[in-house]
């Protein structure tokens, strides 16, 4: 059995004004999502999915890829789901369900699913490596989003990404000297993605404001001082809370906080990073928030 591995993603720059092609600043995780593979000869045309969570499995799935039905699973909703990705995996790719064959597909995602870091993005990038097709395309069709996630997976190095007037990005080194000062804390509220996009895309953005995310994404990038990264993250929270009129994760929840904390990718949900100070655990630990990463323990 072959197999396959993408990495997970956090969002470091740009949330949301991603999809108008500000610059994205992005890093992969150590945890990913890993696929295996089987193939053997076989008239009856079958792919059979497992899909684990940590291990365990959580979606089993029989699917008839000759007519695209899911002939037996356990969570109907999500072998749809499934069937309907590798139906547009059949239909971009030269080499998979061409022929009389069953598949033995697995996948294993390591992180628990609540965390945001990418369950989707990392499964579309092994399928789209596994049959040989470009994995912004079948994401764009099979789910949609910028697609920064899919080029972190699919380079496995943190990158510059965007989304506007195409999609283009490049490779980048992000490792400041002060990494190690640096944390990322799991806030446990998963936000609806999709509504926060809902509520972005209704408002109306300059080319200004766009442009000015991309500078201080250039500028984050290039930061070798603490402070100075400090100011850049609480002017870029500054800047999205103004334009979308919603407090920061900071006013939420952590008004009394030394140093700066700053939302990653859709606001209020998943992770958000922070740097040292003393007495840094317990003082999240106080707030309820339990689940607290150093920068070597999360990013690869």
């Amino acid at each position: 059995m072959s197999e396959i591995f993408s990495p997970g993603k956090l969002m470091l720059t740009s949330e949301y004004f991603a999809m108008d092609g500000a610059l994205v600043l992005a890093v992969p995780t150590r945890l990913g999502q890993e696929f295996s593979f089987q193939e053997r000869d076989d008239q009856r045309s079958l792919i059979f999915w497992e899909a684990y969570h940590q291990n365990k499995i959580w979606l089993k799935a029989v699917i008839d890829y000759k007519n695209w039905q899911v002939l037996e699973t356990n969570i109907p909703s999500s072998a749809e789901f499934i069937l309907k990705t590798l139906k547009n995996v059949q239909a971009l790719s030269a080499i998979q369900f061409k022929s009389d064959v069953t598949y033995h597909l697995t996948t294993n995602l390591q992180f628990p699913s609540d965390y945001g870091l990418g369950s989707s993005s990392t499964l579309m990038n092994n399928l789209a490596e596994w049959a040989q097709i470009d994995p912004f395309y079948l994401n764009k069709i099979s789910l949609g989003g910028s697609g920064y996630d899919i080029a972190v997976a699919k380079e496995k190095s943190a990158v510059l990404f965007q989304s506007v007037p195409e999609i283009k990005y490049e490779k980048v080194n992000f490792d400041p000297s002060f990494k190690n000062e640096l944390i990322f804390i799991h806030l446990n509220q998963k936000q609806d993605s999709r509504e926060g996009i809902s509520f972005y895309k209704s408002k109306t953005k300059s080319q200004k404001l766009v442009d000015e995310f991309s500078d201080l994404t250039r500028n984050i990038l290039l930061c070798n001082e603490l402070e100075k990264f400090s100011d850049l993250m609480l002017i870029h929270e500054q800047k999205i809370s103004n334009f979308l009129e919603i407090p920061t994760v900071k006013e939420k929840f952590f008004s009394d906080s030394p140093v700066f904390v700053k939302s990653l990718g859709a606001w209020g949900g998943d992770f958000v990073m922070s740097s040292k100070f003393d007495g840094f655990k317990d003082y999240f630990w106080g707030k309820g928030f339990y689940t607290i990463f150093e920068y070597n323990e999360i990013i690869h």
